[in-house]
């Protein structure tokens, strides 16, 4: 009886040690400094934004943003620095002054061409308000998992402007993970 015991409790040892793994496992990471989930989408506030090699203004400089408002992902805090990564996989470092917390996205930043409609409800079958290009930014204002709700000014080349609010796909932008739920 002691043997059988003693396989039980070994047993159910190794099966809460699983369940604490696949629980840590599944657990989002937090940044050390801030304590906010990682990795996080931000935007860069302004421009020109130095984005350097390490975390201080000692390091050399990797590239620029000159364009202000565009969706990055926070990777890595140290400090008042944070490592981030652009649509295209290129990490650097700026200061934490220099992004927000207000949220952009780049709709099918991947596809060189075709377009992207933008919706006039959560759904595939509402009516189409526009068709978004590729890499074209959008301000995000929620998102459900599914879809999320954008808006944007847009310029065309007779110089006309007009502004634009709907619903896109949540897998045809680069600013929220799949599933993110936010509003």
């Amino acid at each position: 009886m002691s043997s059988l015991r003693r396989q039980f409790q070994a047993t159910l040892c190794s099966l809460l040690a699983l369940a604490a793994l696949a629980g840590a496992a599944s657990a989002q990471q937090t940044g050390p400094v801030t304590g906010l989930p990682m990795p996080r989408f931000v935007s860069v506030g302004a421009a020109p934004v130095n984005v350097r090699v390490g975390p201080g203004t000692n390091y050399d400089i990797a590239w620029v943003f000159v364009r202000p408002n565009v969706p990055v992902e926070i990777v890595q805090e140290f400090d008042t620095w944070r490592k981030i990564r652009d649509v295209d996989g290129a990490e650097g470092w700026v200061h934490q002054s220099l992004v927000v917390g207000a949220r952009t996205a780049l709709v099918t930043p991947w596809a060189a061409e075709g377009t992207t409609a933008l919706l006039g409800d959560e759904s595939s079958d509402a009516p189409v308000r526009a068709w978004l290009s590729p890499g074209m930014m959008v301000r995000l204002e929620s998102c459900t998992g599914s879809y999320c709700a954008v808006a944007l000014d847009h310029t065309d080349a007779e110089g006309h402007s007009r502004s634009y609010a709907g619903y896109v796909a949540q897998n045809a932008i680069w600013g929220a993970y799949e599933g993110e739920v936010f509003d």
